[in-house]
């Protein structure tokens, strides 16, 4: 494990980052004592997403440029026929 006070740490962290990516541990610490660890993140399951997987489960019926709500109730909502 690297130890590195902060103002180190915001002149290098992309350095420091990298060490974390590759498993390394740095603690992060004020005037040499430690107050707070970097560790790597893992993810917690691997993407898993297939394109076209639900291809053709899906169906479209009616007209899609049609009013979901036909002209003559338009009155209850307040609107008014042209």
């Amino acid at each position: 494990m690297t130890n590195v006070n902060i103002g180190e740490l915001k002149d290098h962290l992309s350095q420091f980052l990298a060490e974390v990516e590759h498993g390394g541990e740095v603690a992060v610490c004020r005037r040499n004592v430690p107050v707070a660890r970097l560790i790597s993140v893992q993810p917690k399951h691997a993407n898993r997403t297939a394109l076209g997987r639900d291809a053709g489960s899906v169906a479209i019926l009616g007209d899609l440029t049609e009013p979901a709500i036909p002209a003559s109730d338009w009155e209850m909502f307040g609107g008014s026929e042209s």
